[in-house]
């Protein structure tokens, strides 16, 4: 099965079809010129303009490859992420396009998210392998994947040309086999009785 504009709710965060409407609650809290860092890894951005953010929001809400959806935290979008590469005669699909405001940022809807999302590609579409590519300079993204369960697989050299410049691509992945162990260590971590009264956690994703 390809994937498709599904909702998947959870407790702290829900991931809904992208819509241009996401992309208005977004732009003030990711597309200011504060922000810029946000976009350094992103093919698309930083944005000096409105009309040019708000084109490249419509295009993504059309867009079937790579598929974006909004994560939601109090029923307003703080963050998007997209299911991409989708290849579905060998149930292989990317996780990637992930912009996460700092309203988002390091909360249980961020891992949430992830975990919605896997549990969606291994469990609703049956596939094999989940991918998560960044650049290999992009420090926070390369922590993130191993914290979430994903193994590396190595370096692509001079992978692409990306915003005028040399990009050597960092590779990982997750299996169908690992998802069962991946899935418990998510939901010990989401667990509610994980976070203290100030919501931080007691244990780390392990």
């Amino acid at each position: 099965m390809r994937p498709s504009r599904a909702t998947l709710p959870g407790r702290y965060a829900t991931i809904v079809p992208f819509e241009k409407t996401h992309g208005d609650d977004l732009h003030s809290i990711t597309a200011l010129p504060e922000h810029e860092e946000l976009w350094r890894y992103l093919p698309h951005g930083p944005y000096p303009d409105r009309a040019r953010y708000d084109a490249d929001t419509a295009g993504l809400a059309a867009s079937e490859d790579p598929l974006y959806f909004a994560i939601l935290r109090e029923g307003r979008a703080v963050g998007r992420c997209a299911l991409m590469r989708i290849v579905p005669e060998h149930r292989v699909v990317e996780v990637g396009g992930i912009l996460y405001s700092p309203q988002l940022q390091r909360t249980p809807a961020a891992t949430e998210a992830m975990y919605l999302l896997a549990k969606y590609v291994f469990e609703t579409l049956g596939y094999r392998r989940y991918e998560w590519k960044c650049h290999s300079l992009n420090e926070p993204s390369r922590r993130a994947a191993l914290r979430l369960g994903f193994v590396f697989e190595g370096i692509f050299r001079q992978h692409m040309i990306f915003k005028g410049a040399n990009r050597d691509t960092a590779w990982f992945s997750m299996l169908d086999s690992e998802w069962p162990a991946r899935k418990a260590a998510f939901e010990r971590w989401l667990d509610p009785g994980n976070f203290d009264e100030r919501g931080r956690q007691k244990e780390p994703l392990r």
